[in-house]
């Protein structure tokens, strides 16, 4: 049975409960203690000798524990999935599922931290008094624009890798994603006018990341309408968007963004009317990344754009994060990066567009999800960059 016959059959409800049952985690021993010498090995008194060399040289913990290699996925559960401020336990089964990806296509031990606060200092304060435990950290399902906030503390507070994986994670596959829709539609991606609706964290993540890699023109919108400097009720991080997005100082709504546009790229809950998609420039592309719900329904886009992609893996073109932060934080902890650069995501874009060339076409611009070959790639490419870049 192939993956996609496999899909057309209904999940129920009770296959996925027996699935969660007991949580999807379990905590593997490499070396088997299974007679008195492995255990004096292991415990103690062979322990003591190893604890001894890390309190003498503290860097020895990246040799001798699992901490080099050990991914913290945090939240305080405020912004999980399409199910909101669900709080911390609520959470959790989100969050077991983050490391279990991690593990299944990154080859890293993650740990799930839900943390029972909402309070960014706080956050950071127990993070950095967890610090020796892990090795990077995996930021997820925090609300905006208190996401933002936590991400720049914690960078600046920790010595290692910290991403909020609902905005760069995003990021990364959507510029992937861009890229092959460019090479699909013959459309050069430095002449693209994109309109991304949604102005949450991946929103404005995916407005500044295309923006790095030198997408013509961006605009930017969210619950109010179009962003442009000098509208009210902008945040401090939509006024920074507003003055380098929106070359052509529209206003107005999704209606004035759509007309002649190239891309649409819907990172909201809002829907898009067919007529909006029928305005835009030919050979479109559409991005519908609203989960469950696209903006708009593949098929009606279809009659309108060249390529039609969306967060779902029961349609063609699924954008998905688990092609870019396993590579990731792959990459960083590979290179012992002490945080994850502007370069470093362009280069996991690029790792992963790449992975997809040979089978190219309208209802291929990504590699699949489950493509083995994407995390490596990314991991390759994130270390270089990382090198590159005076990180490592």
């Amino acid at each position: 049975m192939t993956a996609t016959e496999d899909l057309a059959k209904p999940v129920t409800d009770d296959e996925i409960f027996r699935a969660h049952e007991g949580g999807k985690l379990d905590i593997g021993v490499p070396r088997p203690i299974s007679d008195p010498r492995a255990l004096a090995i292991a415990y103690t008194p062979g322990v003591a000798k190893v604890s001894r060399a890390i309190a003498e040289d503290p860097k020895a913990a990246a040799l001798y524990t699992w901490t080099h290699r050990l991914v913290a996925v945090v939240s305080d559960g405020t912004a999980v999935l399409g199910l909101g401020d669900i709080g911390a336990s609520a959470s959790l089964p989100v969050m077991e599922g983050k490391s279990a990806l991690f593990k299944t296509f990154g080859g890293l031990n993650s740990i799930p931290l839900v943390l029972n606060t909402t309070d960014v200092d706080e956050i950071v304060e127990t993070l950095v008094r967890l610090r020796p435990s892990f090795g990077a950290v995996n930021l997820e399902d925090v609300s905006a624009p208190r996401c933002f906030e936590l991400e720049a503390k914690l960078i600046e507070a920790l010595d290692c890798p910290v991403m909020h994986d609902d905005q760069h994670g995003t990021a990364v596959v959507v510029l992937a994603a861009l890229r092959g829709a460019a090479t699909v539609t013959g459309k050069p991606i430095d002449q693209m006018r994109v309109v991304i609706a949604g102005a949450g964290s991946s929103g404005i993540a995916c407005a500044k990341i295309l923006i790095a890699a030198g997408v013509g023109e961006v605009t930017l919108l969210d619950s109010r309408g179009i962003i442009h400097p000098g509208r009210d009720g902008l945040n401090a991080y939509k006024a920074e968007l507003a003055e380098i997005t929106n070359a052509r100082g529209l206003r107005g709504g999704i209606a004035d963004a759509l007309r002649g546009a190239d891309v649409f790229i819907g990172l909201s809950s809002s829907q898009v009317p067919e007529e909006l998609i029928a305005s835009m420039a030919p050979q479109a592309i559409v991005f519908a990344l609203s989960n469950p719900d696209p903006e708009i329904h593949p098929d009606i886009a279809r009659r309108h754009a060249a390529v039609v992609a969306t967060g779902r893996s029961d349609f063609p073109n699924q954008i998905n994060n688990v092609s870019a932060f396993p590579g990731i934080f792959r990459g960083a902890l590979d290179a012992g990066a002490r945080r994850i650069t502007e370069n470093m995501k362009l280069a996991a874009a690029e790792a992963i567009a790449a992975c997809a060339t040979d089978e190219l076409d309208a209802d291929h611009i990504m590699p699949s999800a489950l493509d083995p070959r994407v995390a490596p790639e990314v991991a390759q490419a994130v270390a270089a960059a990382a090198v590159k870049d005076g990180v490592a």
